[in-house]
């Protein structure tokens, strides 16, 4: 019992510190959000004109941009857990009484609650510039579940991610392919539009079953099968990613 004590009490310790960053590091959130912001209305009021979204293309393309918001805040999770490795904190934390697994948990919640700040933000934008969702209270609380969910299994692999590289530079590229993805998916036009090549990538990656849900959730189109993808999805990456940044951080720190 005092062990489960002393190593929730070392989490919250470290996750307060990973609150305690993310607000002093203002250029990462406004990076986090000013990005998504800015591609939404580049995509929004240059290109929505000339892509078909069924409805107002605004209504189809905010689901993705909320999803991309994510991928954005990815880097610095990676970014933050390299910092740590290479600049002396975790031979601080391992000259004291410390358990060694908070100090990823800490890394994992402060980038969850900094990427559901900016979406919600992103979402403020959104609505501004003319987005009506039609979901009900009920489908409000599923879709901020939901993407919790996204944000755990996504920050896990940031984290993951933040250990393999060996330098802060490289941390903030390597979340590359987790930006990337969203051009590939449903996020900024149907996947049928694709040239048929491109749509069997689309179809069958975490994105496109992760905005479905997502679009579903808040916009009333049918979700179908997408919502469990997203959750096989969810819970294979949450898997693997915490156990390899488990068994590498202890590792890296024996």
């Amino acid at each position: 019992m005092t062990t489960v004590y002393w190593a929730v009490d070392n989490s919250l310790t470290l996750i307060g510190r990973g609150v305690r960053m993310s607000a002093r590091n203002v250029e990462a959130l406004l990076m986090a959000v000013m990005l998504p912001v800015l591609l939404m209305l580049l995509f929004v009021y240059v290109f929505g004109g000339a892509i078909s979204g069924g409805t107002g293309y605004v209504n189809y393309v905010v689901p993705g941009i909320v999803i991309l918001c994510a991928g954005f805040g990815a880097s610095t999770t990676a970014v933050s857990v390299t910092r740590d490795m290479v600049e002396g904190m975790i031979d601080r934390i391992r000259s004291m009484p410390v358990v060694s697994s908070a100090v990823l948990t800490g890394h994992v919640v402060a980038s969850v609650a900094r990427n559901m700040v900016a979406m919600a933000i992103v979402v403020g934008v959104a609505l501004l510039i003319g987005w009506r969702p039609s979901a009900g209270v009920a489908d409000w609380f599923a879709a901020v579940g939901f993407l919790a969910l996204f944000m755990v299994s996504l920050s896990w692999l940031a984290a993951w991610l933040g250990l393999v590289v060996k330098s802060v530079d490289a941390a903030g590229g390597s979340t590359f392919a987790i930006t990337f993805l969203p051009y590939v998916s449903s996020a900024f036009v149907p996947v049928d539009t694709l040239p048929s090549w491109l749509r069997g990538v689309a179809e069958h990656q975490p994105i496109t079953p992760i905005v479905e849900t997502t679009r579903g959730l808040l916009m009333g189109t049918p979700i179908g099968d997408s919502w469990w993808i997203a959750l096989i999805w969810f819970g294979g990456i949450t898997l693997v990613a915490m156990t390899g940044a488990t068994v590498l951080f202890r590792r890296r720190t024996a």
